[in-house]
């Protein structure tokens, strides 16, 4: 079934990006990453690129960020879990590897929303998860597209 070869590093190696996405997530998942705390830094770095913008402006421009980092963020980790089923069942079709990433990632999407219901100055929605799920399936399916696009053969066989 699978190779004597894959030692330690090669779970290392295959595994180690889903581990530190996780613990990104861990991290922001503090009262130190709330919208209390994010709202200024952020809003420093956006004028100094774009200009002054007024305080209703503002409040929807870290709304619209902040939900844009669920998006791409979940979205870079359902690429991890993907990158890491792929590698680790390779007789597996492309669905399935997906299906399962799609599945580790609504899973810490909702323990991270989860956690978050406990702390005093964050929220917890699960309006969130859905987005990171969206996140997630959207580039899997750009990742899908592309490898189609460029390796036909393989993923023909893969899907």
């Amino acid at each position: 079934m699978w190779s004597n070869r894959r030692g330690l590093k090669f779970w290392i190696g295959v595994w180690w990006p889903v581990v530190a996405s996780i613990a990104v997530i861990a991290i922001e998942s503090s009262e130190s990453f709330g919208s209390d705390h994010t709202s200024r830094p952020l809003r420093m770095i956006w004028e100094a690129i774009f200009g002054r913008v007024s305080n209703a402006q503002w409040d929807l421009i870290h709304h619209l960020l902040r939900k844009s980092g669920h998006f791409l963020g979940y979205g870079a980790i359902g690429l991890a879990w993907l990158r890491a089923w792929w590698i680790t069942l390779p007789h597996s079709r492309f669905l399935q590897d997906a299906l399962l990433a799609l599945f580790g990632t609504a899973v810490l999407a909702a323990a991270d929303e989860y956690h978050q219901s406990f702390l005093a100055n964050r929220g917890s929605s699960p309006w969130d998860v859905l987005l990171d799920c969206c996140g997630a399936i959207t580039l899997q399916f750009l990742v899908y597209i592309t490898m189609r696009l460029l390796r036909p053969k393989r993923l023909a066989r893969a899907a």
